[in-house]
């Protein structure tokens, strides 16, 4: 070892979620010995708590089922999406990089996904949109595969109830259940799992919990380390201003005790340690009134740290102000619950304390939060009748079955025979609010939502009853009736380092940090202040982790 330092690597790369993950199997592709460090006792990060969408265009899960994109559909979509906030190159970098990325993975014997057909792009009225989708997922994991590491991994959101395990298209099915034969057979072939997964003693995983479970044995085989329980503390940089390795401190396992260790990274050092999300003094300077409150779901340990060390450096940063908002629910036992197929319901809405509607209920969670936030719109109130809670699942509560006591108690739900008490009850105006619901209902018989468009989007439609004259429109009429008080939450934030199209991280004046890379959501999002599709966080945090590593390595694009 050089004097000064307690170990060294060509990249040093922070952060254990996608992107991390991915730049360490593109730098050992290229020849480069690779440390993965992590804040948590926990691999993986927001990837592996969320849905685990990846939104690639032309990758080769997609080119295998016949989908191939022209570049110029994608960028004209991308170019209308960003409206003229992201630089060009790094939209042609994102574009033009992330196949091969896609075909580096699929490289290892773990890397195994399938296209996840109809879940259609978040705008795909636009042009270059696509009704079909450009999202794929990890195929369905066994965690008893990564032998100790198991017990490392995080839990997520989409494993039922007896070892029951669901992909985003299970559950697109699955919440029909009282409504389509579709859904009739995905609730048999949920019973078929529970009894094979208590024979066969399996631990499936499948999401982003899937994905980052094979990420994890495509790393073991590349002979990549993982220290969890180590937190960057400041980037170490030489007499030129370049980046040369990190300050950490490393925790043991039983939290007794911990020792800083300095690690030099000759190629340089990549930051994919996440967003700002759980730093409340950066919430309350950067996001906006209403957003500020921490109702985030993205991993606890995104607190900023990488984002705050390229800033001490001169970094640049951007969107700041923005976030991956989500609309949800606040459990009683403290989780925040993300309200994704649930706006799709078709025989409620959504309305402000005036007791008015104010968006298209089903858009993308992103513009539905846009929308709250620039009303001033929060809380909002969702609304619904005694058929939605017998025909769909709401916030994890199964069709059918009465909402906890708990949701009553601490003013989370409400319920009333009619709609003026309804209103009385949460506070808005009786008469706004039955006015709200009669209009609502003419669309309903009519078919279409003259106000606001709900149910126009092929998006909107997805998570729709295909039953319905309109999938994503019925009358609020079946008493009793029942509110739930909705937050303005988050996936993660959005703004971060300003990178370039190699995934250097630039100062104000343009310049790059030498020995700087970041991606994900450290870095300032190449979505802008949009949201592609399904995987439109994960797809951009892989492509330019992979970018950095090669251009660590010296490798051209």
């Amino acid at each position: 070892m050089s004097a000064g330092w307690d170990g060294e690597y060509d990249l040093v790369v922070v952060g254990s979620g996608g992107g991390g993950m991915a730049a360490a199997l593109t730098a050992v592709d290229c020849g480069l010995s690779v440390l993965v460090v992590e804040k948590g006792r926990m691999f993986g990060g927001s990837t592996g708590i969320s849905g685990g969408g990846i939104w690639i265009p032309n990758n080769p899960t997609l080119r295998a089922k016949g989908h191939d994109d022209s570049r110029e559909s994608i960028r004209r979509y991308l170019d209308l999406l960003t409206e003229g906030r992201v630089p060009a190159a790094r939209l042609d970098a994102y574009v033009d990089n992330g196949p091969a990325a896609m075909e580096l993975l699929g490289r290892s014997r773990w890397m195994r996904f399938f296209w996840t057909k109809g879940y259609a792009d978040y705008h795909p009225e636009l042009e270059g949109g696509r009704p079909l989708g450009r999202s794929i997922e990890a195929v369905p994991f066994d965690t008893r595969k990564l032998g100790e590491d198991e017990k490392y991994q995080r839990p997520n959101s989409m494993k039922g109830p007896l070892g029951l395990w669901i992909t985003s298209k299970d559950y697109h099915d699955l919440a029909m259940v009282k409504r389509t034969w579709r859904g009739r057979w995905a609730s048999v072939v949920a019973a078929w799992r529970v009894s094979s997964n208590m024979v066969r003693r399996r631990h499936m995983a499948t999401g982003g919990r899937a994905l980052v479970a094979r990420l994890r044995m495509a790393l073991k085989d590349a002979g990549v380390p993982l220290w969890l329980r180590t937190t960057m503390t400041e980037l170490v940089v030489d007499e030129s201003g370049a980046v040369t390795g990190i300050v950490a401190e490393r925790r043991d396992e039983n939290g007794s005790g911990s020792r800083t260790v300095r690690l030099r990274g000759r190629k340089g050092v990549l930051l994919a340690s996440g967003g700002f999300e759980h730093n409340p003094e950066m919430r309350a300077k950067y996001l906006p009134e209403g957003g500020r409150d921490d109702f985030s779901m993205g991993a606890r340990e995104n607190t900023g740290d990488g984002i705050r060390a390229g800033e001490r450096l001169g970094a640049a940063l951007d969107f700041m102000d923005d976030a991956w908002w989500m609309p949800a629910v606040r459990h009683p036992a403290g989780a925040t619950i993300p309200l994704v197929s649930e706006r799709c319901i078709p025989p409620s809405i959504i309305v402000s304390s005036e007791g008015r509607r104010f968006t298209n209920e089903s858009s993308p969670y992103v513009n539905f939060v846009h929308d709250q936030l620039a009303g001033g719109h929060v809380p909002v109130w969702f609304v619904m009748d005694a058929k939605a809670r017998a025909r769909y699942p709401f916030a994890q509560i199964l069709p059918g079955m009465p909402i906890p006591k708990d949701f009553y108690d601490q003013g989370l739900a409400f319920r009333a025979d009619t709609i003026e008490e309804l209103a009385g009850e949460i506070g808005v105006p009786p008469r706004a609010l039955a006015e709200t619901v009669e209009r609502f209902n003419g669309f309903a018989r009519n078919g279409k939502d003259e106000d606001f468009g709900r149910g126009d989007s092929a998006y909107d439609r997805y998570y729709g009853d295909p039953t319905l004259k309109n999938p994503n429109i019925d009358v609020i009429d079946k008493a009793p009736f029942y509110a739930f008080r909705i937050e303005a939450g988050d996936l993660g934030t959005k703004g971060g380092l300003v990178c370039d199209e190699h995934g250097r991280v630039l100062r104000e004046d343009g310049s790059a940090i030498e020995g700087l890379y970041a991606t994900g959501n450290t870095s300032a999002s190449v979505m802008a202040n949009e949201y592609a599709g399904p995987g439109a966080t994960i797809g951009p945090s892989i492509v330019f982790g992979y970018i950095a590593a090669r251009h660590a390595a010296g490798v051209a694009a």
